[in-house]
């Protein structure tokens, strides 16, 4: 049985009773959260002020239930790209510790397939701020009504482990916060039919399934919406002669905007390679997912052309919500930097907001002591309708969010020091696109 929003709100005052500071937390009472995050190489700058939202709600909430609560924070990057090998040492070293009763992380896709099954077989919950694969949480990759053919696609089909084979207790310990990447290709679709006004599009994607599976959502609910796909090409993302060639024949054909399903570098070459071909800027939108959203290195790619580069970003943007601002503001003060905010911030603030209530109904559970760790999973479980930064905060029974919102983002222009612009808002909370 879930919880209803009110008894989430009333959730919410008891946490704030439960982290008071006014009694003295008994001496020895410790309860720690491991955090997984890479907080080096190219994905610290997102990754970085996901840990200043953690430790921000830490330090303004220092106690829980008489515990002291403090962080083991790990990086599983090592200066490079997230290393699934050191995901999982660190996922082992948390398992180790009994004081550890839950994790937040990891940021990658990859990391998570190598971390879940080491968490599941030790009843470890762990709440991500960040990771789109849709296989992490079900055996579906794309949903029938997001691919073109109308077939489903499942994960084993697109050389993927499913969820459940991740999943060796047979339980489910992993939740996130984040939508799955599919919804970030049906959000670019209804941006671009609904806002832009685009009715036709061509579709490129490079040879990975999280570039593959976007572009295939984008496609078929494009279509679904009334527009049309004039091609589809999956690029290599080292060749620009077949992109051109393609670029040129979609021109011939009226295509109004294209729609990338990849990362950032190759991506946004393709976008200066539009120039010669299509008119600049805002009026041939070119539509991405995450993997172009605020990168420094898309607006380099795209050079003079980076005007009317739209992304998606598979979360709530929380510097929109009135009712944020002020954390936010606080959150940065806390930082000392404003470099410490990013889009992950207050999301992850809110994934330990999260962890934080249900440790809270665990804690009690348990008569007052540290709970075991398959009953912090349960609590996690039964979240729902828990107000936070980000919106109302839930998990189906999946652990996927129900609070699916979609933000996208629009290019500065051609200063790749710029901020991105908050250019929309597509909402699948009350229904899905399929």
């Amino acid at each position: 049985m879930r919880t209803s929003v009110a008894a989430g709100a009333a959730a919410l005052l008891a946490l704030t009773a439960a982290c008071s500071t006014s009694s003295p937390t008994p001496v020895g009472k410790v309860l720690r959260i491991g955090v997984d995050l890479p907080l080096t190489g190219p994905e610290g700058r997102a990754a970085t002020p996901a840990l200043s939202g953690v430790r921000f709600f830490v330090q303004t909430h220092p106690t829980l239930d008489g515990f002291q609560v403090t962080l083991d924070v790990r990086d599983d990057a090592g200066g490079g790209t997230p290393d699934p090998v050191r995901g999982a040492s660190n996922v082992d070293h948390f398992v180790s510790d009994a004081s550890v009763v839950a994790m937040i992380g990891p940021f990658d896709g990859a990391v998570a397939r190598k971390e879940i099954p080491i968490a599941n077989s030790a009843g470890l919950a762990m709440v991500s701020p960040a990771t789109g694969n849709p296989c992490l949480t079900r055996d579906v990759y794309i949903p029938a009504m997001l691919n073109p053919a109308r077939m489903a696609i499942s994960c084993k089909a697109a050389g993927l482990p499913s969820s459940s084979e991740l999943r060796p207790a047979r339980t489910n310990n992993f939740f996130r916060l984040t939508v799955t990447d599919d919804l970030q290709g049906a959000a670019a679709a209804d941006f671009a039919f609904t806002t832009l006004h685009v009715l036709r599009a061509a579709v490129i994607s490079d040879h990975e399934s999280y570039g593959q599976g976007l572009a295939s959502a984008f496609s078929a609910r494009l279509q679904r919406l009334g527009g049309s796909v004039l091609g589809r090409l999956d690029a290599d993302p080292n060749g620009k002669a077949d992109v051109q060639a393609f670029l040129a024949r979609m021109k011939a054909d009226g295509a109004q905007a294209v729609y990338y399903g990849g990362g950032s570098g190759a991506g946004c070459a393709i976008r200066a390679q539009m120039a010669p071909l299509f008119a600049a800027g805002e009026a041939t939108p070119f539509l991405g997912g995450d993997g172009i959203a605020h990168d420094p290195q898309c607006i380099r790619a795209a050079g003079q052309n980076s005007a009317g580069i739209y992304a998606t970003v598979p979360i709530a943007d929380a510097s929109s919500l009135p009712g944020a601002r002020r954390l936010v503001q606080d959150l940065k003060a806390a930082s000392g930097s404003s470099a410490a905010y990013g889009p992950y911030a207050l999301v992850a603030y809110d994934a330990t907001a999260v962890l934080y209530a249900a440790l809270d109904r665990a804690i009690r559970a348990s008569g007052g002591d540290l709970p075991s760790r398959p009953r912090v999973v349960s609590a996690l479980a039964e979240t729902s309708g828990l107000a936070g930064a980000t919106g109302n905060l839930g998990f189906d029974a999946a652990g996927d969010t129900t609070n699916r919102v979609i933000s996208i983002f629009e290019a500065p222009g051609p200063d790749a020091r710029a901020a991105w612009k908050p250019a929309g808002v597509v909402d699948y909370s009350a229904r899905l696109p399929y």
